[in-house]
């Protein structure tokens, strides 16, 4: 019997990003909406890329095998 290969997860690979050294790296949430009542120094923190926990890496491996 043929071995069948794990189904990814599209909406969760299409948010992560492999680094080069292996770690997962993730946009953080919050910049979509109401955005008049954040501070200026909030929204630009924002706009940068965080890593995901290594806690949380094997779960992510479950659902994404192939990034």
């Amino acid at each position: 019997m043929a071995k069948t290969k794990i189904k990814t997860c599209r909406s969760l690979a299409k948010r992560l990003k492999v680094t080069g050294g292996g770690k997962i790296k993730r946009m953080k949430a919050g910049k979509s909406h109401l955005l008049t009542c954040k501070s200026r120094k909030r929204k630009r923190d924002l706009r940068h890329s965080a890593l995901v926990d290594t806690t949380l890496v094997w779960a992510l491996n479950r659902m994404a095998p192939y990034l």
